[in-house]
């Protein structure tokens, strides 16, 4: 582990808002399948098992949440609600807040691409965190994480503003703005084995490259790519 890790440990819990017994699951936590096998590292060593728990807990820990608040409508709205909560994009913006992938163990092919800030990754090492804080301290202690770090987007998926279209948004702003209005997509890179692709797409202006974004669909890395173009704040 980087020195840099190992002294930003207490800065990340801090962050997290809780110190964990057993630092060893933090860092598990923070090591990608990259890093371990780099290192030779058992695959016990990477945080994929950790994850397949975090993703569980944080899923029903959103779904009580939901059925408290939303007393009166349906399971299919209840679900599309979690799904929103713990979708990538989500969690990824939450790993974002607390610097998540500053303290990251990554390849040396993942660090040199950025791997740092893919949404893939940072939203599989929040679920990682959250695994282990469930195993480190239990059931209840998880449960205040979860919400101190969540509630704010079970808020806004309550009242339906969690998730945005932003291909249709970048289209309303270039609309106002300029006659000429076409935008086109344009695939940059495809990436990674058949069950685990990585697209990385280009919105265009006009044939000017406005910004990128990734995603593991094409259509997710458009999204990303008119977000990122939307929050440069330059149209």
């Amino acid at each position: 582990m980087s020195q840099r890790t190992v002294e930003g440990l207490d800065n990340l819990q801090n962050s997290i808002g809780y110190h964990f017994s057993d630092e060893k699951l933090l860092i598990n936590a923070l090591t990608h399948s990259s890093y371990a096998q780099e290192q030779g590292y058992s695959y016990s060593a990477n945080n994929e098992r950790l994850e397949f728990i975090g993703d569980a807990y944080l899923g029903s820990v959103v779904a009580k949440k939901l059925y408290d608040i939303m007393s009166e409508v349906q399971e299919g709205v209840l679900s599309k609600k979690r799904a929103e909560v713990v979708c990538e994009r989500t969690l990824a913006e939450v790993a974002r807040k607390i610097s998540l992938g500053e303290y990251l163990l990554l390849g040396k092919g993942e660090d040199k691409h950025s791997g740092a800030d893919k949404p893939s990754i940072l939203s599989d090492a929040m679920e990682a965190v959250i695994g282990a804080i469930f195993i480190d301290g239990g059931f209840d202690e998880c449960k205040r994480v979860v919400l101190d770090l969540f509630m704010d987007k079970i808020r806004l998926a309550v009242k339906g503003e969690l998730v945005k279209d932003w291909k249709s948004e970048l289209q309303k702003e270039i609309q106002k703005k300029y006659r000429e209005n076409r935008l086109e997509y344009v695939m940059l890179e495809e990436s990674g084995p058949a069950h685990d692709r990585n697209f990385i797409m280009e919105v265009r202006h006009n044939g000017e490259p406005l910004a990128k974004g990734c995603g593991k669909s094409k259509l997710k890395a458009e999204q990303a790519a008119a977000e990122a173009a939307l929050k440069k704040g330059e149209i």
